[in-house]
């Protein structure tokens, strides 16, 4: 199929300005011209655009699908697979159909999931995941009451749909772990280095996991050709990941300037999400966590905003991601609106589309307008940089199209 996209404002995700008067061109699943088209092929369908702009497919780094049930009733066995597996559906849909083409599953799903989406059985963005974080016992993402033994709580685990925190102590259990997370579809490792904010048993300023269990973590993902990612919310935990040799840090609360450049000689890269913190602060209490874990919310908004200027100071890449949990994940926007505030719209709207692209080393195929990516595209009925917060709406988000196929259209 032939597809000319017309009339819109583009914005490519690698340019610092809009372009005006463009088309551009898809041919079966790839973009393959952007230009001033003035001789229309004549197999193609003219898709008018005029008074829209056009972006990149967003892409949100770092999400939880496997999570998309109410937490509570899921640890206490009252939700049927059948729902949990509802729920996932429901939530890839709401992430296809506010925009975001394109995610990184940070724990929380493993191959089921991801091959289902991909043979078209349900709507839902490209999926690259972690399957299972690793997990030390008692540390962030080892979930259930810490009152039961250390294994017993992971009944809750679906083979085939979801993938929950893999516990692991010691170099032999992490390599054993990795490699499981390999054979559950892993396209990297997702391991948690501090505490966490959603935690039992830990303090957000823990440090978890060894340098030298780190590193038994990132040999395996470079033996896989990828990487290794990071839950940390404190410098000494950040320190001795990118002393081990993770390429990428989630959340990033509280680095300073020293840990910036730090970062920036190792080459790793940052995704900050500061749109579940914005969520867990003013709708707590539709995620159906346990109600002790607002009071460890804290200042994690601004430590990771003071984090982001730190990075941008160092030349650190700044990717985007949501965390968004629960049952009600269709504010992924959100996290475009925070960005904005904090590094201005067309950063905010790069950071979510080519820089993601390139923190997941799929910057070749996703993430910008140019010849040779895949057709993700989407059209916004609204001036991206006059009213980025308006990315919180997915109403505003007009037309999808996903690997050349118009899988949303609200036109008027």
């Amino acid at each position: 199929m032939t597809m000319l996209l017309t009339g819109a404002t583009i914005i490519d995700g690698l340019a610092d300005d809009p372009r005006q008067g463009h088309a551009v061109l898809v041919e079966d699943t790839k973009i393959t011209a952007v230009d001033r088209i003035r001789d229309t092929p004549p197999d193609a369908e003219v898709i008018d655009l005029s008074g829209l702009t056009l972006l990149p497919g967003l892409i949100d780094a770092h999400v939880h699908i496997g999570h998309s049930s109410e937490m509570r009733a899921v640890l206490n066995n009252e939700v049927s697979v059948a729902e949990r597996a509802a729920d996932i559906f429901r939530t890839l849909r709401q992430t296809l159909d506010a925009g975001f083409t394109a995610v990184r599953d940070c724990g929380g799903i493993d191959h089921g999931v991801m091959r289902t989406v991909k043979r078209g059985l349900v709507p839902g963005p490209r999926i690259w995941a972690s399957a299972s974080p690793l997990v030390q016992c008692g540390g962030h993402g080892h979930l259930g009451s810490p009152l039961l033994p250390p294994d017993e709580t992971f009944h809750f685990r679906v083979r085939g749909l979801t993938a929950v925190g893999r516990v692991s102590d010691g170099y032999a259990e992490v390599l054993k772990a990795a490699r499981e997370c390999f054979r559950q579809g892993a396209s990297f490792l997702k391991m948690a280095v501090t505490g966490g904010v959603v935690s039992l048993s830990d303090n957000l300023s823990d440090t978890q996991f060894t340098i030298e269990e780190i590193a038994t973590a990132v040999a395996e993902a470079h033996a896989r050709n990828t990487y290794v990612t990071v839950h940390a919310h404190n410098v000494h935990g950040i320190r001795n990941a990118v002393k081990a040799g993770v390429e990428c840090v989630e959340h990033g609360t509280g680095i300073d300037e020293s840990t910036a450049a730090m970062m920036a000689a190792n080459r790793v890269n940052l995704v900050p999400t500061l749109a579940i913190a914005k969520v867990m602060d003013e709708h707590f209490d539709e995620l159906g966590l346990p109600p002790q874990i607002h009071d460890r919310i804290g200042d994690t908004m601004q430590g990771m905003i003071d984090a982001i200027h730190a990075a941008v100071a160092a030349g650190v890449p700044v990717g985007s991601g949501s965390d968004l949990i629960g049952p009600n994940q269709n504010r992924r926007g959100l996290e475009l609106v925070l960005k904005a505030e904090v590094l201005g719209a067309m950063a905010a709207i790069k950071s979510a589309t080519s820089v993601n692209a390139g923190i997941m080393r799929v910057a070749d195929r996703i993430g910008s307008i140019a010849p040779g990516r895949f057709a993700d595209v989407i059209a916004v009925d609204f001036d991206p940089l006059e009213r980025p917060e308006l990315f919180d709406d997915p109403s505003r988000v007009v037309l999808v199209v996903k690997d050349g196929r118009i899988v949303k259209d609200t036109r008027k």
